[in-house]
């Protein structure tokens, strides 16, 4: 007995499988009943056939995989955490995600008395025909418990099928492309993330997305990616002129830090919780913990050593009243480090390699769901001194190598979303190279690929500080940071990371009263 499968765009001739004193004509092949038999798998209904419009319907597309882009959109309960869910659902379902853009806050349209929505998109690809793609998407929305009561309404999450591969499809439930997809910038914004070069297929191209979004009329209210660093603080919104800067406390737990080394122990917990304490008092709204030295030459420690100096920080600090609004950071390269640090409470990893020292840490990062930091660096602590060769340029190469890193990313599975980015000051780089970074800091955050990212900006008491103000004890160089920490405000950084809590905090105020309007 032959077992063939008809499936969406194979036509039954005559429709239906009713008579059994019939032939059938599945895509121009004929058989008998008896060779179909009860072996079919299954048969589209013809209202789901495509009705071509100067286009192919499912019967034009070879069997494979095919790339589509999906829509996101939620306004309902926790918004990232169910479009996070639902990217997770259609992994589940065999729908493999590739890659996904920023995230952007909208206010609603068409419906306009609702709340307002977090929108993105991801690629995808699948071996599912467009109706079978839209039936599972569907089936998804239910799974997370869409009740589609409004349309355009409020709705815990939504999925929608933008594109798919280079075809054109129309049928009575699904248009591709996606017929007002071109009218809407929070659609074109994470569309242009993906594929910005791209256009619509053949015959409907008129220009490349990009070219669609700039030519958009302009709005009162500029959209920004938005970044999730914990469920207690607001996100970080990189393209909002009138952002506030995060300041990331400094808590090293180390005996060889450069500048505070053996400053701070988890075996004294008293002194630590009043460490604490003061740093969130004076303003810092993260706490970076790290019990593994990343300066110059240092070299690299057990991850039971790591762990016995930062866990007990970490549960410290999640147990603090006090410390309620305050994001935990993990500054670590070690992959098993990151993830125990995770299940006691941390809330962002902090990787001053971007992965590249252990080749689990984008994997382990992409499963815990956390926000990640990936900083630029060449070799590792031990041999950057020795790397700072850049024949292109400083700024150029940074940009390359980090969006390298962005990729490799996504392609373990971090979410674009959950990326915040770090130049790496004082990583492989010289005391010239440091400062042109700061000097030119706004351009690193326009580099094509990058565009809407958070950055992290890191030059406390750091040695290019001392070398230019003369100051050999880092303890000391405070006025030298802050005016460090002033270009990095006026660059754009959206967090920076300091010892000096109080004196920073202060600093970050003025500079921003200055450039943040």
């Amino acid at each position: 007995m032959l077992d063939y499968e008809i499936q969406g765009g194979w036509e039954l001739n005559p429709p239906g499988l009713q008579s059994k004193a019939r032939n059938y004509a599945v895509d121009g092949k004929r058989f008998t009943p008896s060779e179909l038999d009860h072996r079919i798998k299954f048969v589209r209904r013809r209202s789901d056939l495509a009705r071509p419009s100067g286009g192919g319907g499912e019967s034009h597309i070879a069997q494979g995989k095919h790339r589509a882009i999906i829509a996101l959109g939620a306004n309902l309960g926790d918004r990232v955490g169910n479009i996070e869910a639902a990217c997770k659902e259609m992994e589940s379902r065999g729908i493999k995600v590739t890659k996904t853009s920023s995230l952007y806050e909208t206010e609603a349209m068409y419906v306009l008395d609702q709340g307002r929505f977090i929108n993105g998109a991801c690629e995808v690809e699948t071996t599912m025909a467009p109706i079978n793609l839209l039936d599972t998407l569907q089936g998804i929305e239910t799974t997370l418990g869409r009740n589609k009561t409004i349309d355009k309404g409020p709705r815990n999450i939504d999925l929608d099928i933008l594109l798919y591969g280079t075809i054109t499809f129309e049928n009575e439930r699904l248009s591709i492309p996606h017929k007002l997809m071109m009218e809407r910038e929070f659609v074109l914004r994470p569309l242009c993330d993906l594929i910005a070069h791209e256009s619509l297929p053949n015959p409907l191209s008129s220009g490349s997305f990009l070219a669609h979004l700039n030519a958009l009329p302009p709005t009162s209210n500029p959209l920004s990616t938005t970044t999730p660093i914990s469920r207690t603080l607001p996100p970080l919104t990189p393209q909002d002129p009138r952002r506030h800067t995060h300041i990331m406390a400094i808590l090293n737990l180390t005996p060889d830090s450069f500048s505070d080394g053996g400053l701070h122990s988890s075996t004294d917990l008293p002194s630590l919780t009043q460490t604490i304490k003061s740093h969130i008092t004076a303003g810092a709204t993260i706490i970076d913990v790290g019990g593994q030295s990343t300066r110059p030459g240092a070299t690299r420690i057990s991850h039971d050593q790591e762990l016995q100096r930062i866990l007990p920080a970490i549960k410290l600090i999640r147990s603090l009243p006090e410390a309620h609004n305050t994001a935990i950071s993990v500054d670590t390269y070690d992959a098993h480090v990151a993830a125990a640090a995770v299940d006691a409470g941390a809330d962002i990893i902090n990787d001053v390699s971007a992965g590249t020292m252990d080749p689990d840490m984008l994997p382990t990062a992409a499963r815990t769901g956390k926000t990640v930091i990936l900083m630029h660096m060449r070799g590792t602590p031990e041999t950057m001194t020795k790397l700072t060769h850049y024949p292109d340029g400083v700024v150029e190469t940074v940009g390359r190598e980090l969006l390298e890193r962005v990729k490799a990313a996504q392609a373990a599975g971090i979410r674009r979303w959950r990326i915040v980015l770090d130049p790496g000051i004082g990583f492989a780089k010289t005391q010239a190279q440091n400062l042109e970074l700061l000097r030119r800091l706004e351009e690193l955050r326009e580099f094509e690929g990058l565009e809407g990212l958070p950055w992290l900006v890191g030059t406390s008491r750091k040695g290019f500080i001392g070398k230019v103000t003369g100051v050999k004890e880092p303890r000391e160089r405070v006025w030298g940071t802050a005016a460090a920490v002033t270009a990095a405000v006026q660059g754009g950084a959206d967090v920076v990371r300091v010892h000096d809590v109080e004196e920073m905090w202060k600093v970050v105020k003025m500079a921003e009263a200055i450039w943040r309007v």
